[in-house]
């Protein structure tokens, strides 16, 4: 059986560069803290279904959003102005990742986040390296989404809608948090028609794996990202958008 493997302790998984364009690396091992935070450091990243082995993943192209990219589609925008929601993080992450999990979505037979999955991100949310944002209406939870943080990088894995517009209003409120923090890229994995609408795009796999490595460089915001993120998806359209390089001193760290 494969040891389990804190926070501080490292695998070493095959080199993406050397993949497929399919890009599956291999399977086994397990989802505990070390080697999952070691799959992210390498671009690689879980991905099966219930009653398959664990599978590890490196597609060449990578579906990614450059923040600056960005595209908040008018009818979102009109959507947001004459029914505004509200937004948090960490607050509540396993709500989050449940929906994310039980939620039936289109043209998919089931889920690929199983139980085993769930527990192991709601572990690397204590860890403080998971994080959620979630959308409101009211007292009500509407969408929501999360994923794993790391020096400059966020891996998003996946998100959910109770409302309509829900999951693209997090997106942006995502998106331009991690504008703000000076993240060069969102990485969305594989390509899905609702983030494309919103700006996200494929790049060779070569040119993802260089920006995650010089991204991995910098701090890693850990812990709860409470109260410390933008939470108007609209704030781009009152001010412009992004001008000029990204504050030197983030406000996370």
């Amino acid at each position: 059986m494969f040891p389990h493997l804190t926070e501080d302790q490292r695998i070493t998984f095959p080199d993406p560069r050397e993949a497929s364009r399919e890009g599956l690396l291999g399977q086994g091992a397990n989802l505990s803290p070390g080697v999952l935070l070691s799959a992210y450091e390498t671009g690689i990243f879980p991905w099966f279904g219930p009653g398959e082995p664990i599978l590890w993943w490196s597609p060449d192209p990578r579906f990614v959003l450059f923040p600056h990219e960005l595209h908040v589609p008018r009818s979102l925008k009109r959507q947001l102005r004459k029914n505004p929601f509200t937004y948090s993080w960490d607050t509540a992450f396993d709500r989050v990742i449940d929906y994310c999990s039980s939620l039936p979505r289109p043209g998919q037979d089931g889920t690929w986040i199983t139980p085993e999955m769930v527990e192991a991100y709601r572990q690397l949310h204590r860890l403080g390296y998971a994080h959620s944002l979630e959308v409101w209406r009211g007292q009500e939870l509407a969408g929501g989404l999360y994923g794993i943080s790391l020096g400059r990088i966020f891996f998003g894995e996946s998100m959910f809608s109770l409302e309509s517009g829900a999951s693209k209003a997090a997106f942006v409120v995502l998106t331009m948090t991690l504008e703000a923090q000076g993240f060069p890229l969102v990485d969305c994995q594989v390509h899905t028609p609702h983030l494309e609408a919103l700006g996200a795009r494929e790049i060779p796999r070569a040119d993802f794996l260089d920006v995650l490595g010089l991204a991995l460089g910098e701090e890693t915001f850990r812990g709860s990202w409470q109260g410390r993120a933008v939470t108007d998806p609209l704030e781009r359209e009152m001010t412009g958008g992004s001008k000029g390089r990204p504050p030197e001193e983030p406000a996370l760290s």
